[in-house]
């Protein structure tokens, strides 16, 4: 059966449209039951949307009402949620939060005891019972304000960064008026950081407004305006990353990525390879084939990174979107922890001066179509036959929305001359295929 609510990253829609109170209620109550457990005990976090509240109250009225008993961690960022499952030995964690989406929307995500989201069979399994007739519930549960959970998140920071020493370092910090406001400005001034930062007077509707991994912009040119060593941009809710050196180059997570996997393995805590996304630059494959760092590469989506990671016992992996998952720390993707191990990987150098691999040129085009498998045959041998031409020294990759009717057509070349000109034959051809 066709999945009517979970999406590749949990529940997410419009507040008070799609995503209801009752919506909250019904997805608390079915979560908590699908434990298995007489009395689960949940986590509830959030980040800083309006709503947050509205939906926090409805996931708090279904898991009770289904017997269980809610601790409301307040306002965290995302990877708190599996930080905390282990520490307090919670059953399932609920994080409130639409991340890099506009403040209108909202979601909601589960994770599992072990710490790692819900598997699809268990998503499923959700949405059935959402479906299905609600059996009242003898047990009544209770709801409970948890409180220091920021400091537990700062502590546990602390401890897998105790060896970084930040004193002097002038940092910038976009927190996108979202759930890293807090944590993320104080957890530098702990380790020595001259903090600066933007992004952190949410008012409930301001929450990515400009701010943020996706309008980065803003902080580039304030850190080279201001003379910052560097700048952080984290989204909404704090689960992905992108950097920003003194000149006012924006880093992807690629970048990030690669600078990452050398300093671990020459760490020795690499645990083996690096998982990666399809979307991931031809240099980040480049790099890591010359460092003898074996490569896996996934679906587009965090949730497919993990996976790989868990299969092989990997450590690290990531997207070029600052998704970047350090399973030696939790396993999620932690746009602080990832700041943090970035800067631990530079070991005092310069982020302007970075090693690690050399970015290709990449065009991305989004094409809207009216068919997307009649456009996907037309420009399937053209994009086979442009992807051979540059074997060895780029690629291409033309794939299907699977949201949406567009194809996406990337391009990779040695010159953004050659990466446009190839794009644009590409796109030509599926805009005339619809």
């Amino acid at each position: 059966m066709a999945r009517e609510f979970f999406g590749t990253d949990g529940v997410r829609g419009v507040a008070g449209e799609r995503l209801t109170a009752d919506l909250a209620l019904g997805l608390g109550r079915a979560a908590a039951r699908e434990t298995g457990l007489e009395r689960p005990r949940v986590l509830v976090i959030r980040d800083t949307r309006e709503s947050g509240e509205m939906l926090e109250a409805g996931l708090a009225a279904g898991v009770t009402a289904a017997g269980g008993d809610v601790y409301l961690g307040g306002i965290l960022p995302t990877p708190a949620a599996p930080l905390l499952l282990g520490q307090y030995d919670f059953d399932l964690a609920a994080v409130v939060s639409a991340s890099h989406n506009p403040f209108a929307d909202n979601g909601i995500k589960f994770f599992a005891g072990d710490g790692f989201k819900l598997s699809d069979d268990h998503e499923d399994a959700i949405e059935e019972r959402l479906r299905a007739h609600a059996v009242p519930c003898t047990t009544i549960g209770r709801v409970r304000a948890l409180h220091g959970t920021q400091e537990d998140y700062l502590r546990a920071l602390e401890v897998r960064f105790d060896g970084l020493d930040l004193a002097g370092m002038d940092v910038l910090l976009d927190c996108a008026h979202g759930a890293t406001y807090r944590v993320a400005p104080e957890i530098f001034r702990r380790l020595g950081a001259a903090v600066t930062t933007i992004g952190t007077e949410p008012d409930g509707r301001n929450i990515n407004d400009g701010v943020g991994s996706t309008h980065v912009a803003a902080l580039a040119a304030q850190v080279a305006a201001g003379g910052h060593a560097v700048g952080f941009a984290f989204d909404g809710d704090g689960d992905r990353l992108l950097a920003v050196d003194r000149t006012g180059a924006i880093v992807d997570g690629d970048e990030l990525i690669a600078l990452a996997a050398l300093h671990l393995r020459r760490q020795e805590r690499l645990g083996g390879g690096v998982a990666v996304t399809v979307m991931t630059n031809y240099g980040f494959h480049t790099a890591m084939r010359e460092a003898g760092i074996e490569v896996a590469t996934t679906d587009v989506g965090d949730r497919y990174v993990l996976e790989a990671l868990r299969e092989r016992g990997w450590a690290l992996g990531g997207e070029q979107s600052g998704h970047i998952i350090d399973m030696g720390f939790v396993p999620s993707g932690d746009g602080i922890a990832s700041a943090l191990l970035t800067l631990e990987a530079l070991e005092g150098a310069d982020l302007a001066d970075r090693a690690g691999m050399r970015k290709l040129p990449q065009k991305l085009v989004n094409v809207r179509v009216a068919d997307k498998a009649t456009a996907m045959a037309a420009v399937a041998g053209p994009a086979a036959a442009e992807n051979g031409a540059l074997d060895g020294r780029g690629r291409v990759l033309v794939r299907p929305s699977g949201t949406e009717q567009l194809v996406r057509v990337m391009v990779e070349a040695p010159t953004a001359q050659e990466c446009d000109d190839v794009c644009g034959r590409l796109v030509a051809l599926v805009e005339t295929s619809s």
